[in-house]
């Protein structure tokens, strides 16, 4: 909310600097986003009177005016503006005046006429932004000769609150005054409100079909307004540096009324209400169009403003375009309401729009506030627009209107949150000045919290109320008692943000995806697949909690290739669900995805694109971050998304942990996929397993090293082979490392060479070659009579 200083101030006005007031009231809860001054700088403008007129002899769109500026002497000044009269009280900048820009005024000649000035329009002296077509005409009331910056009070500043959702009480100068009132143990004075005598007796009927969600409603009807008369300058400068754009009178006084005391008001014209108000629930399908001129289709649950011929306005929202005061509107009902916070939240959002009404309504209005609205409102439209009022319609429903709440506050309580004893009379006195009753207790003090507080209900609010009135930075600063011991660090896990560097530093993208996906979707991908429907999703494509991190992940990459990006790398991170409600389990997995080109495009790399291979490396780079690769196996799988062949079960000493694969070529042509893409998801709980390292002196003496090529039957997983050779390689070896794999001539069909370098090293001596050769025989002879294979060559 912005506020004016110089507006506040006149209801309490502490001896603070504004930026002092500022922090104050940022100190106690209410936090100030800025603070601006109300117009740029600009000096030597005073308030003038436009004497003569006449055209500009050279130029048809300029006249040469004669302007009194209460010196005693008449200004020549050439004029452009085409709403500048004789009479006028107008803005006028003497010779030497400088206006925002460091724009300086000096004697000038236009079209050979001498112009000894400028008279200003609204846009010129920075209180408007773009550029005004005319001049800023002044009330006749406007004195000659006085400066024009210090008649207007713009030596003021605009104060910004970004207020939190609780503290709707705060959406108002008066509200904010009571803060300020409080802080500085200053007495509030407001403007006095009287009731104004009806001088007719008219009435317009109004019914409330729905007392829960509007316990309280009140109107009047005001006759002979004249929409056309001008709003008090005073009254547009205090709702410009709020916010909010002048309109009209009656407009303009309801925004002022709601501003002031924080009750937002609608006023409707009379004639374009039938029979009577009625507030009720919207029928499905009634159709309104707003004040902006959108029309809506209203749901079933909208709590509406309407008469016999339908509905005139969402509750505490937004008026409609037909039923508002125009510039033929005569008579007006005038409409103050409480609209219960729950009847108004959500209602704007749903329908794509966000009012001052709606953002007060939705945090709470004072239900005491109605009826002081109407009446202050009506005072300054007399004052304003003339017109006569009737009597007030007060249509209450008591048993729905918040009851009062009694808080017991204990001392002792008060006492060790505060860590500090606050005396008994301050305590009472801030409390009161928040504007609480106050009846002393054997262990404290029994408390009701005004009308204007929704968010007090316990004891803590009361505590918290006293600590930030008394001063967060006045409570003392203790130690904790308790013991406090660090707890033991999991230094063999590893932590899911080194895993997620691993991934970028691959040359991956985290996606963040939703955890409900497309039933058909998660269908194709995983027709087996059972997990939680939710019973109101956000939209049909999200309906279902998925059941892997696959569907999230490929519409990721259908999104990215509709936008002409060919080489995708993306990794999520994030909870998978298995099982209905009733038995359902809930696991944090580690998925990926990779297309397009194995190197980004340059002069030096190739054009092959990713295949299974390339993302295995990718995986495997994390599972060698625990430090027990060794740990891992791949085995062949099969998975419905997958491409036969080209999946892998992933193991973790022994146990099923994921997935790795190629999209199988049907689920691509289902999903309308031009592109191979490869995937793995992994449970997050073993990739987060590791060992602690140790420290292995290295061995001084010489490595000896091996290389074979065996002949296997081309089905073999190579896996199963390097495994046989670790068994027969002995404690010694160091390093086995698989170089080759190569089918073609020289090698008979249905088998395949696999080449394969062995590493030896002793700690303490050097190897002979009768130890190495023993260890190779029996590796190929246990190759043999396990798995056919025999030495190439």
């Amino acid at each position: 909310m912005k506020f004016s200083e110089q507006w506040l101030r006149e209801w309490v006005s502490p001896q603070l600097a504004t930026q002092a007031l500022a922090d104050q009231i940022t100190m106690a809860g209410l936090e100030v986003d800025a603070v601006e001054p109300v117009a740029e700088g600009f000096a030597g403008v005073v308030v003038a009177s436009v004497t003569h007129k006449a055209q500009h002899p050279d130029a048809d769109k300029l006249n040469v005016c004669q302007v009194d500026d209460g010196s005693g002497e008449v200004r020549q000044v050439v004029c452009g503006a085409p709403n500048v009269e004789v009479g006028q009280k107008v803005p006028f900048a003497r010779v030497g005046a400088v206006l925002p820009g460091d724009f300086k005024i000096k004697r000038a000649k236009l079209r050979g006429v001498e112009s000894q000035g400028m008279i200003c329009s609204a846009s010129e002296l920075g209180l408007e932004e773009g550029h005004s077509a005319g001049i800023f005409v002044l009330p006749a009331s406007a004195p000659l000769g006085e400066d024009f910056r210090a008649w207007m009070g713009l030596d003021d500043s605009t104060i910004e609150v970004d207020l939190t959702p609780n503290r709707g009480d705060c959406l108002s100068i008066k509200g904010l005054a009571r803060e300020v009132g409080v802080l500085n143990c200053l007495a509030v004075a407001g403007p006095a409100i009287e009731t104004q005598v009806a001088t007719h007796d008219d009435r317009f009927t109004i019914h409330v079909s729905d007392p829960e969600r509007c316990p309280r409603y009140v109107g009047r009807l005001i006759k002979g307004v004249d929409v056309g008369a001008e709003t008090p300058l005073w009254m547009v400068e205090r709702l410009r540096r709020s916010g909010i754009r002048s309109i009209d009178p009656v407009v303009d006084i309801t925004n002022y009324v709601m501003l002031e005391l924080g009750q937002p008001m609608h006023a409707f014209d009379l004639d374009n209400l039938h029979d009577a108000i009625e507030v009720r629930l919207a029928r499905e399908g009634e159709r309104l169009v707003l004040l902006d001129g959108q029309e809506i289709a209203l749901r079933d649950d909208t709590l509406v403003i309407a008469d016999s011929r339908g509905a005139l306005a969402i509750a505490g929202v937004m008026g409609g375009e037909h039923s508002g005061v125009g510039l033929e509107t005569r008579d007006i009902f005038l409409e103050s309401a409480f609209f219960t916070p729950l009847a108004v939240a959500g209602q704007a959002r749903t329908y794509g729009l966000h009012t001052d009404a709606s953002h007060r309504f939705e945090r709470g209005v004072d239900p005491e506030l109605t009826l002081m609205a109407v009446e202050r409102a009506t005072a300054l439209l007399r004052e304003v627009t003339g017109g006569e009022p009737g009597p007030v319609v007060d249509v209450t429903s008591h048993d729905h209107l918040p009851p009062s709440r009694w808080i017991e506050l204990r001392a002792a309580r008060l006492e060790q949150a505060l860590g500090m004893r606050l005396e008994s009379d301050r305590a009472v006195d801030i409390l009161q000045r928040l504007g609480m009753s106050v009846t002393d207790t054997v262990a404290g003090w029994r408390v009701e919290a005004p009308s204007w507080r929704f968010d007090i209900a316990i004891e803590e609010d009361l505590i918290e109320e006293l600590a930030r009135i008394h001063g967060y930075n006045r409570l003392p600063v203790r130690r904790p008692l308790a013991r406090l011991s660090l707890r033991p660090d999991g230094e063999r896990r590893q932590p899911l943000s080194r895993l997620r560097h691993q991934m970028v530093a691959r040359g991956y993208q985290e996606a963040i995806s939703y955890s409900f996906v497309s039933p058909d979707l998660q269908r194709t991908l995983l027709p087996q697949a059972i997990s939680p429907r939710l019973a109101n999703p956000i939209s049909s494509d999200m309906a279902v909690m998925r059941a892997s991190l696959f569907p999230g992940l490929i519409k990721a990459l259908e999104h990215n290739l509709n936008r002409q990006q060919s080489r995708i790398r993306l990794f999520e991170s994030g909870l998978v669900f298995h099982g209905d409600l009733d038995d359902l389990a809930q696991i944090p997995m580690l998925g990926g995805l990779a297309c397009g080109s194995r190197d980004p495009e340059g002069w030096a790399g190739g054009r092959e694109t990713v295949d299974f291979y390339d993302v295995k490396g990718d995986l495997e780079s994390l599972l060698a971050m625990g430090g027990s690769i060794s740990a891992w196996r791949f085995e062949p799988g099969e998975h419905p998304a997958l491409h036969p062949g080209q999946t892998a079960r992933v193991l973790y000493r022994g146990d099923a942990v994921g997935w790795l694969g190629t999209l199988h070529p049907a689920v691509r042509a289902e999903l309308g996929l031009k592109v191979d893409a490869v995937l793995f998801e992994v449970q997050l709980e073993a990739l987060s397993q590791g060992i602690l390292p140790e420290f292995i002196p290295l061995s001084r003496y010489p490595e000896v090293r091996r290389d074979l090529a065996l002949l296997v039957d081309e089905t073999l997983p190579v896996q199963s082979l390097l495994d046989c050779l670790r068994e027969q390689a002995g404690e010694w070896l160091t390093e086995l490392r698989l170089f080759d794999v190569y089918q073609g001539k020289g090698v008979a069909e249905g088998h395949k060479s696999v080449a394969l370098g062995l590493t030896w090293q002793h700690p303490s001596r050097t190897l002979n070659d009768e130890e190495i050769n023993q260890l190779v025989d029996a590796i190929v002879t246990e190759s043999k009579q396990r798995f056919g294979a025999r030495l190439r060559g």
